[in-house]
Protein backbone atom coordinates (compact mmCIF):
# COMPACT_ATOMS: atom_id res chain seq x y z
CA UNK A 1 0.00 0.00 0.00
CA UNK A 2 2.98 2.32 1.23
CA UNK A 3 4.56 1.47 -2.24
CA UNK A 4 1.71 2.50 -4.33
CA UNK A 5 1.12 5.66 -2.50
CA UNK A 6 5.17 6.50 -3.28
CA UNK A 7 4.87 5.63 -7.28
CA UNK A 8 1.35 7.67 -7.12
CA UNK A 9 3.36 10.70 -5.37
CA UNK A 10 6.11 10.21 -7.93
CA UNK A 11 3.80 10.70 -11.06
CA UNK A 12 2.28 13.34 -9.88
CA UNK A 13 5.94 15.14 -9.12
CA UNK A 14 6.68 14.21 -12.28
CA UNK A 15 3.28 15.64 -13.74
CA UNK A 16 4.11 18.92 -12.10
CA UNK A 17 7.56 19.53 -12.97
CA UNK A 18 6.45 19.16 -16.88
CA UNK A 19 3.54 21.51 -16.21
CA UNK A 20 5.84 23.95 -14.98
CA UNK A 21 9.03 23.72 -18.03
CA UNK A 22 6.37 23.98 -20.54
CA UNK A 23 4.78 27.13 -18.77
CA UNK A 24 8.16 28.53 -18.09
CA UNK A 25 8.94 27.53 -21.78
CA UNK A 26 5.96 29.84 -23.23
CA UNK A 27 7.20 32.12 -21.51
CA UNK A 28 10.36 32.08 -22.95
CA UNK A 29 8.77 31.82 -26.06
CA UNK A 30 6.92 34.70 -25.38
CA UNK A 31 9.95 36.67 -24.23
CA UNK A 32 11.93 35.76 -27.33
CA UNK A 33 9.16 36.72 -30.26
CA UNK A 34 9.01 40.36 -27.99
CA UNK A 35 12.67 40.56 -28.20
CA UNK A 36 12.54 39.76 -32.06
CA UNK A 37 9.87 42.60 -32.83
CA UNK A 38 11.83 45.32 -30.77
CA UNK A 39 15.27 44.11 -32.59
CA UNK A 40 12.85 44.19 -35.89
CA UNK A 41 11.39 48.02 -34.94
CA UNK A 42 15.19 49.15 -33.88
CA UNK A 43 17.11 47.55 -36.81
CA UNK A 44 14.27 48.14 -39.56
CA UNK A 45 13.43 51.85 -39.27
CA UNK A 46 10.15 53.37 -40.98
CA UNK A 47 10.55 54.44 -44.44
CA UNK A 48 10.33 58.02 -45.39
CA UNK A 49 7.80 58.92 -47.55
CA UNK A 50 9.23 60.65 -51.28
CA UNK A 51 6.81 63.27 -52.30
CA UNK A 52 7.21 66.54 -53.73
CA UNK A 53 7.90 69.16 -50.91
CA UNK A 54 7.87 72.87 -52.98
CA UNK A 55 6.44 73.80 -55.96
CA UNK A 56 7.23 77.65 -57.51
CA UNK A 57 5.25 77.66 -60.34
CA UNK A 58 6.68 80.57 -62.68
CA UNK A 59 5.09 79.21 -65.28
CA UNK A 60 3.71 82.43 -67.79
CA UNK A 61 0.12 83.24 -69.32
CA UNK A 62 1.62 83.02 -72.67
CA UNK A 63 3.30 79.49 -71.46
CA UNK A 64 0.21 78.94 -70.76
CA UNK A 65 -2.02 79.68 -73.46
CA UNK A 66 0.57 78.60 -76.11
CA UNK A 67 0.74 74.91 -74.61
CA UNK A 68 -3.24 74.68 -74.04
CA UNK A 69 -3.97 75.69 -77.95
CA UNK A 70 -1.21 72.88 -79.04
CA UNK A 71 -2.71 70.49 -76.74
CA UNK A 72 -6.68 71.05 -77.48
CA UNK A 73 -5.61 71.58 -81.43
CA UNK A 74 -3.56 68.44 -81.71
CA UNK A 75 -6.05 65.78 -79.68
CA UNK A 76 -6.56 63.11 -81.53
CA UNK A 77 -3.64 63.37 -83.54
CA UNK A 78 -0.28 60.99 -83.90
CA UNK A 79 1.28 64.19 -82.67
CA UNK A 80 -0.83 64.73 -79.49
CA UNK A 81 0.94 66.89 -76.61
CA UNK A 82 -0.74 67.74 -73.05
CA UNK A 83 0.06 70.69 -72.54
CA UNK A 84 1.84 69.96 -68.59
CA UNK A 85 4.44 67.73 -71.11
CA UNK A 86 5.00 70.68 -72.96
CA UNK A 87 5.53 73.01 -70.18
CA UNK A 88 7.53 70.45 -68.29
CA UNK A 89 9.69 70.00 -71.68
CA UNK A 90 10.65 74.07 -71.19
CA UNK A 91 10.68 73.99 -67.72
CA UNK A 92 13.51 71.32 -67.44
CA UNK A 93 15.74 73.41 -70.38
CA UNK A 94 14.79 76.94 -68.13
CA UNK A 95 15.44 75.91 -64.80
CA UNK A 96 11.39 76.30 -64.05
CA UNK A 97 12.02 80.03 -65.68
CA UNK A 98 9.23 81.81 -68.27
CA UNK A 99 10.47 85.08 -68.38
CA UNK A 100 11.78 84.97 -71.55
CA UNK A 101 8.79 84.85 -73.72
CA UNK A 102 11.43 84.09 -77.03
CA UNK A 103 12.96 81.52 -75.71
CA UNK A 104 10.01 79.64 -73.91
CA UNK A 105 8.22 80.03 -77.66
CA UNK A 106 11.10 78.52 -79.47
CA UNK A 107 11.58 75.74 -76.94
CA UNK A 108 7.63 75.06 -77.03
CA UNK A 109 7.98 75.44 -80.94
CA UNK A 110 11.50 72.52 -81.02
CA UNK A 111 9.58 69.71 -79.08
CA UNK A 112 6.44 70.18 -81.21
CA UNK A 113 8.54 69.95 -84.51
CA UNK A 114 10.31 66.89 -82.84
CA UNK A 115 7.30 65.11 -81.99
CA UNK A 116 5.59 65.68 -85.43
CA UNK A 117 9.13 64.46 -87.39
CA UNK A 118 7.90 61.49 -85.37
CA UNK A 119 10.05 61.46 -82.22
CA UNK A 120 8.08 60.03 -78.64
CA UNK A 121 8.42 62.67 -75.91
CA UNK A 122 9.79 59.61 -73.85
CA UNK A 123 12.82 59.70 -76.82
CA UNK A 124 13.04 63.21 -76.46
CA UNK A 125 12.96 63.41 -72.92
CA UNK A 126 14.53 60.33 -71.12
CA UNK A 127 18.26 62.03 -70.36
CA UNK A 128 16.42 65.08 -69.77
CA UNK A 129 17.21 66.41 -65.87
CA UNK A 130 14.21 67.62 -63.89
CA UNK A 131 11.79 66.65 -66.68
CA UNK A 132 10.09 64.36 -64.28
CA UNK A 133 9.79 66.62 -61.53
CA UNK A 134 8.82 69.27 -63.37
CA UNK A 135 6.07 66.98 -64.99
CA UNK A 136 4.59 65.90 -61.81
CA UNK A 137 4.36 69.08 -60.76
CA UNK A 138 2.70 70.65 -63.23
CA UNK A 139 0.00 68.00 -63.28
CA UNK A 140 -0.85 68.60 -60.19
CA UNK A 141 -1.26 72.23 -60.74
CA UNK A 142 -2.88 72.34 -64.32
CA UNK A 143 -4.13 68.55 -64.55
CA UNK A 144 -7.92 69.10 -63.56
CA UNK A 145 -8.32 71.84 -66.15
CA UNK A 146 -8.26 70.52 -69.68
CA UNK A 147 -9.99 67.26 -70.94
CA UNK A 148 -13.23 66.13 -72.39
CA UNK A 149 -16.54 67.69 -71.35
CA UNK A 150 -19.44 68.62 -72.51
CA UNK A 151 -21.17 72.39 -72.43
CA UNK A 152 -24.25 73.74 -73.50
CA UNK A 153 -25.11 75.66 -76.74
CA UNK A 154 -27.02 77.93 -77.84
CA UNK A 155 -28.16 76.68 -81.34
CA UNK A 156 -28.68 79.36 -84.19
CA UNK A 157 -31.91 79.71 -85.86
CA UNK A 158 -33.83 77.43 -83.61
CA UNK A 159 -35.56 80.00 -81.15
CA UNK A 160 -32.57 79.83 -78.12
CA UNK A 161 -32.98 76.44 -77.92
CA UNK A 162 -30.32 74.64 -76.02
CA UNK A 163 -28.05 71.62 -76.93
CA UNK A 164 -25.06 69.64 -75.26
CA UNK A 165 -21.90 69.40 -77.17
CA UNK A 166 -18.91 67.44 -76.28
CA UNK A 167 -16.04 69.27 -76.39
CA UNK A 168 -12.23 68.54 -75.61
CA UNK A 169 -10.45 71.74 -74.05
CA UNK A 170 -10.56 74.03 -71.07
CA UNK A 171 -12.81 72.99 -68.62
CA UNK A 172 -12.12 75.58 -66.09
CA UNK A 173 -13.33 79.41 -65.63
CA UNK A 174 -12.05 82.21 -64.48
CA UNK A 175 -13.11 82.60 -60.95
CA UNK A 176 -15.35 85.78 -61.45
CA UNK A 177 -18.24 85.58 -63.49
CA UNK A 178 -18.43 87.49 -67.41
CA UNK A 179 -19.79 91.06 -67.20
CA UNK A 180 -18.23 91.88 -63.58
CA UNK A 181 -15.44 94.21 -63.79
CA UNK A 182 -12.44 93.75 -61.29
CA UNK A 183 -8.67 94.79 -60.90
CA UNK A 184 -5.99 93.05 -59.40
CA UNK A 185 -2.16 92.20 -59.88
CA UNK A 186 0.44 90.09 -58.19
CA UNK A 187 0.24 90.45 -54.73
CA UNK A 188 1.28 87.01 -53.67
CA UNK A 189 3.55 86.87 -50.88
CA UNK A 190 3.13 90.55 -49.71
CA UNK A 191 3.26 90.98 -46.14
CA UNK A 192 0.19 90.69 -44.06
CA UNK A 193 -0.26 91.63 -40.41
CA UNK A 194 -3.66 90.86 -38.97
CA UNK A 195 -3.03 88.47 -36.03
CA UNK A 196 0.75 88.28 -36.75
CA UNK A 197 3.23 88.45 -39.79
CA UNK A 198 2.98 86.45 -42.47
CA UNK A 199 3.10 86.20 -46.45
CA UNK A 200 -0.13 86.76 -48.47
CA UNK A 201 -0.69 83.66 -49.77
CA UNK A 202 -3.22 83.88 -52.82
CA UNK A 203 -4.35 86.15 -55.04
CA UNK A 204 -6.95 89.96 -54.82
CA UNK A 205 -9.40 90.97 -57.21
CA UNK A 206 -10.92 93.49 -56.02
CA UNK A 207 -14.44 94.49 -57.46
CA UNK A 208 -18.69 95.41 -56.40
CA UNK A 209 -19.87 93.84 -53.06
CA UNK A 210 -22.40 90.72 -54.68
CA UNK A 211 -19.95 89.95 -57.62
CA UNK A 212 -20.59 86.21 -58.46
CA UNK A 213 -18.26 83.66 -57.56
CA UNK A 214 -17.30 81.08 -59.91
CA UNK A 215 -16.18 77.36 -59.16
CA UNK A 216 -12.72 77.57 -61.06
CA UNK A 217 -12.28 73.74 -61.18
CA UNK A 218 -14.79 70.83 -60.70
CA UNK A 219 -14.71 69.23 -57.06
CA UNK A 220 -16.23 69.11 -53.46
CA UNK A 221 -16.93 71.44 -51.02
CA UNK A 222 -14.00 70.45 -48.29
CA UNK A 223 -14.96 73.25 -46.24
CA UNK A 224 -17.56 76.20 -45.30
CA UNK A 225 -18.17 78.61 -43.13
CA UNK A 226 -16.53 81.21 -41.08
CA UNK A 227 -12.67 81.66 -40.25
CA UNK A 228 -11.31 85.05 -38.38
CA UNK A 229 -8.53 85.71 -41.15
CA UNK A 230 -10.72 84.74 -44.44
CA UNK A 231 -14.17 85.96 -43.06
CA UNK A 232 -16.42 83.92 -44.62
CA UNK A 233 -15.01 81.38 -47.32
CA UNK A 234 -15.40 78.36 -48.93
CA UNK A 235 -12.74 75.80 -49.87
CA UNK A 236 -13.44 73.50 -52.86
CA UNK A 237 -11.07 70.27 -53.14
CA UNK A 238 -10.45 68.99 -56.86
CA UNK A 239 -11.70 64.93 -57.20
CA UNK A 240 -8.47 63.83 -57.79
CA UNK A 241 -7.32 65.98 -54.00
CA UNK A 242 -4.44 67.49 -55.60
CA UNK A 243 -5.30 71.04 -55.61
CA UNK A 244 -7.02 72.71 -53.09
CA UNK A 245 -9.16 76.21 -54.16
CA UNK A 246 -9.85 78.93 -51.62
CA UNK A 247 -12.29 81.89 -52.07
CA UNK A 248 -12.15 83.83 -49.22
CA UNK A 249 -13.88 87.62 -47.73
CA UNK A 250 -17.32 86.78 -49.03
CA UNK A 251 -20.38 88.68 -48.87
CA UNK A 252 -21.78 89.77 -44.98
CA UNK A 253 -25.35 88.03 -44.94
CA UNK A 254 -25.42 86.18 -47.95
CA UNK A 255 -21.70 84.90 -48.84
CA UNK A 256 -22.41 81.98 -51.10
CA UNK A 257 -25.09 79.56 -52.28
CA UNK A 258 -27.63 78.50 -49.61
CA UNK A 259 -27.66 75.16 -50.75
CA UNK A 260 -23.97 74.51 -50.58
CA UNK A 261 -22.49 72.38 -47.91
CA UNK A 262 -19.63 70.27 -46.59
CA UNK A 263 -19.44 67.67 -48.85
CA UNK A 264 -21.40 69.14 -51.98
CA UNK A 265 -20.49 68.58 -55.69
CA UNK A 266 -19.72 71.29 -57.43
CA UNK A 267 -18.84 71.68 -61.51
CA UNK A 268 -16.09 74.08 -62.93
CA UNK A 269 -18.94 77.52 -63.88
CA UNK A 270 -21.55 76.78 -61.24
CA UNK A 271 -21.39 80.38 -58.75
CA UNK A 272 -20.65 79.25 -55.39
CA UNK A 273 -20.96 82.59 -53.77
CA UNK A 274 -20.51 86.52 -53.83
CA UNK A 275 -17.59 88.75 -53.31
CA UNK A 276 -17.74 91.24 -50.18
CA UNK A 277 -15.00 92.05 -47.32
CA UNK A 278 -15.76 89.71 -44.26
CA UNK A 279 -13.10 88.52 -41.87
CA UNK A 280 -10.23 89.65 -39.94
CA UNK A 281 -12.49 89.32 -36.78
CA UNK A 282 -13.49 86.29 -34.33
CA UNK A 283 -16.40 87.50 -34.10
CA UNK A 284 -18.95 85.77 -37.14
CA UNK A 285 -20.63 88.30 -39.97
CA UNK A 286 -18.17 90.89 -39.67
CA UNK A 287 -16.87 93.29 -42.48
CA UNK A 288 -13.33 94.58 -41.05
CA UNK A 289 -11.19 94.04 -44.33
CA UNK A 290 -11.49 97.24 -46.29
CA UNK A 291 -11.79 97.08 -49.44
CA UNK A 292 -14.02 94.47 -51.53
CA UNK A 293 -12.54 91.91 -52.77
CA UNK A 294 -12.50 87.98 -53.18
CA UNK A 295 -9.17 86.23 -52.21
CA UNK A 296 -8.46 83.43 -54.85
CA UNK A 297 -5.59 80.60 -53.40
CA UNK A 298 -4.79 77.19 -54.49
CA UNK A 299 -2.99 74.83 -52.55
CA UNK A 300 -0.57 71.91 -53.89
CA UNK A 301 -0.97 68.31 -51.52
CA UNK A 302 0.84 65.93 -52.69
CA UNK A 303 0.31 64.16 -49.36
CA UNK A 304 -1.93 64.35 -46.98
CA UNK A 305 0.33 65.77 -43.82
CA UNK A 306 0.51 68.52 -46.24
CA UNK A 307 -2.71 69.25 -46.08
CA UNK A 308 -2.90 71.70 -42.57
CA UNK A 309 0.53 70.88 -42.01
CA UNK A 310 3.85 73.28 -41.67
CA UNK A 311 5.03 72.36 -45.45
CA UNK A 312 1.83 73.61 -46.98
CA UNK A 313 2.36 74.78 -50.52
CA UNK A 314 0.43 77.19 -51.78
CA UNK A 315 1.42 78.93 -55.69
CA UNK A 316 1.08 82.05 -56.82
CA UNK A 317 -2.08 81.62 -59.15
CA UNK A 318 -1.88 85.68 -60.36
CA UNK A 319 -0.86 83.86 -64.33
CA UNK A 320 -3.14 81.16 -64.48
CA UNK A 321 -6.14 83.50 -63.24
CA UNK A 322 -4.98 85.65 -66.41
CA UNK A 323 -4.92 82.80 -68.37
CA UNK A 324 -8.92 81.74 -67.58
CA UNK A 325 -9.94 85.11 -68.05
CA UNK A 326 -10.62 83.48 -71.84
CA UNK A 327 -13.37 81.21 -70.34
CA UNK A 328 -15.43 83.38 -68.05
CA UNK A 329 -19.13 82.08 -66.37
CA UNK A 330 -22.33 83.57 -67.95
CA UNK A 331 -24.53 83.87 -65.53
CA UNK A 332 -28.29 85.41 -65.00
CA UNK A 333 -29.78 86.93 -62.05
CA UNK A 334 -32.81 85.11 -60.04
CA UNK A 335 -34.92 88.54 -59.14
CA UNK A 336 -36.72 86.65 -56.69
CA UNK A 337 -34.47 84.75 -54.58
CA UNK A 338 -31.13 87.39 -55.67
CA UNK A 339 -29.39 84.90 -56.21
CA UNK A 340 -27.43 84.36 -59.76
CA UNK A 341 -26.49 81.12 -61.57
CA UNK A 342 -24.71 79.98 -64.55
CA UNK A 343 -26.65 79.96 -67.77
CA UNK A 344 -25.30 77.15 -69.76
CA UNK A 345 -24.91 73.46 -67.78
CA UNK A 346 -21.77 71.14 -68.01
CA UNK A 347 -21.34 67.54 -68.04
CA UNK A 348 -17.73 66.85 -66.22
CA UNK A 349 -16.90 63.27 -66.99
CA UNK A 350 -14.08 63.84 -63.59
CA UNK A 351 -17.91 64.33 -61.25
CA UNK A 352 -19.45 61.16 -62.59
CA UNK A 353 -18.16 59.03 -59.76
CA UNK A 354 -19.42 61.43 -57.41
CA UNK A 355 -23.11 62.06 -56.39
CA UNK A 356 -24.00 66.03 -56.68
CA UNK A 357 -26.53 67.22 -53.70
CA UNK A 358 -30.12 66.62 -55.07
CA UNK A 359 -31.04 70.37 -54.54
CA UNK A 360 -27.91 71.72 -56.54
CA UNK A 361 -27.74 69.66 -59.53
CA UNK A 362 -26.80 71.46 -62.31
CA UNK A 363 -27.23 68.22 -64.81
CA UNK A 364 -30.53 68.34 -67.26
Amino acid sequence: MRRILTVNIMILLIFASASYWMEEGEKLKDTMASAETIQAEVSEPEVEKKYIKGVDFQVSCLALSESYEYDRDTYGTDHHIRWTDLLAWTAAHTGGSFSDDRKVCSLLTKLEKAVEGGKTLEQLTESLDYFSYYQEAYEAVLGGMVGEYEMEETEEGDQGRKVMKKRYGLKAFHPIAKGFPYTDYDDFGVSRTYGYRRAHLGHDMMGQTGTPVVCVESGYVEVLGWNQYGGWRIGIRSFDRKRYYYYAHLRQGFPYQPELKEGSVVLAGDVIGYMGHTGYSVKENVNNIDQTHLHFGMQLIFDESQKDGDDQIWIDCYQIVRFLYRQQSETIRDDETKEWRRVYLMKDPAAEAYERTLDFSMYP
